[in-house]
C-alpha cells in the first residue's frame, strides 16, 4: 500500500530512542525526510547514526534541544522547514512516565508532570500549526497513553495529564480542520524497549510483571515500538485522509472500555 509519504517533510519530537526512534525509522522507510530531536546529545547521535545507516543521510536532520521550551521549539521547526522546504507532518512524542505514586502530591508534583506531558505538547502544537498552514495542510499526531483512558494503576498525575491531552486533541482537530490539518492521537499500552521503564521494571521484578502482562493484556505480551510507529505513520498518511480528532489505542486489548 502506497502511503504517499515519499519526499514529505516530517518532524518527530522525542525521537532519540524507543518509540520516537521507531517512528522516525518507519517514516524513513516510506521515503519521507525526517527530523529527529532529543535532549541527550549522545542518544541523539546514536539514533542519527543508526537511521543514516539504513537510509540516505540527506533525509535525516538531527536537532538537539528541549521540545517543551518555546524558543527552542520555534527555532527547531524553522530550521527543519528551511532545510526540507516545508513540513507536512508533525509528531509530538513529548512526555515522560516518571511521576510520584500515591495521592499525596504537592503542587510541584502536579506541575512537573503537567508541564512534561500536557503543556509541552501544547507548546509544540502551537508552534507547529503555522508551518502546516503554510504548507496548505498536513497532520499533527500526538503520543498519549492508555493511562489517559482508564485507571490502570499509573500515577494519578500522569493519567490526568494524558486524559487532558486526549481531550485537547479533539478540540485541536475542530479548530484547525478548516485549514486542512488533521489532528490525531495514538495511545500505546505497555511497550518494551531498551532503556525504557518496562526494561527497568522487569529487571527488578520480572516474574511479577510477566504475570501482570499475562493477566491484563489479552495478547499476553508487551508491545514493540515498531507497532506503535506503524499506527502513527498510517495516521499521518494519505490513507487516513478522512480521519481527524481520533484516538487510536494500540495496547494488545488491555483497555476494557469501548
Amino acid at each position: 500500500m502506497d502511503l504517499e509519504l515519499q519526499g514529505k517533510g516530517v518532524f518527530v519530537a522525542g525521537s532519540s530512542r524507543g518509540i520516537g526512534r521507531s517512528i522516525a525509522r518507519a517514516f524513513l522507510a516510506e521515503g519521507a525526510k525526517v527530523v529527529i530531536t532529543g535532549r541527550d546529545g549522545a542518544a541523539l547521535e546514536s539514533a542519527r547514526a543508526e537511521l543514516v545507516s539504513e537510509s540516505d543521510a540527506s533525509r535525516v536532520l538531527c536537532i538537539q534541544g528541549d521540545m517543551t521550551d518555546p524558543p527552542q521549539v520555534e527555532e527547531a521547526l524553522a530550521n527543519a522547514s528551511q532545510v526540507f522546504g516545508g513540513l507536512d507532518a508533525i509528531v509530538a512524542n513529548v512526555g515522560s512516565g516518571t511521576a510520584k505514586a500515591g495521592w499525596e502530591l504537592s503542587r510541584q508534583d502536579w506541575e512537573s508532570v503537567l508541564q512534561t506531558n500536557l503543556l509541552g505538547n501544547m507548546t509544540l502544537a502551537t508552534a507547529a500549526v503555522p508551518h502546516l498552514i503554510t504548507r496548505g495542510g498536513g497532520s499533527l499526531t500526538f503520543i498519549s497513553s492508555i493511562a489517559g483512558h482508564e485507571a490502570i494503576g499509573a500515577p494519578i498525575s500522569y493519567g490526568a495529564a494524558k486524559a487532558a491531552l486526549n481531550s485537547a486533541v479533539k478540540s485541536w482537530s475542530r479548530q484547525v480542520g478548516p485549514q486542512g490539518i488533521r489532528v490525531n492521537v495514538v495511545s500505546p499500552g505497555n511497550v518494551l524497549f531498551p532503556g525504557g521503564s518496562w526494561e527497568r521494571k522487569l529487571a527488578e521484578r520480572r516474574e511479577f510483571f510477566e504475570r501482570y502482562i499475562a493477566a491484563e493484556v489479552p495478547l499476553q505480551r508487551f508491545g514493540r515500538p515498531e507497532e506503535i510507529a506503524q499506527a502513527v505513520v498510517f495516521l499521518a498518511s494519505a490513507r487516513a485522509s478522512f480521519i481527524t480528532g481520533a484516538c487510536l489505542v494500540v495496547d494488545g486489548g488491555q483497555t476494557r472500555a469501548m
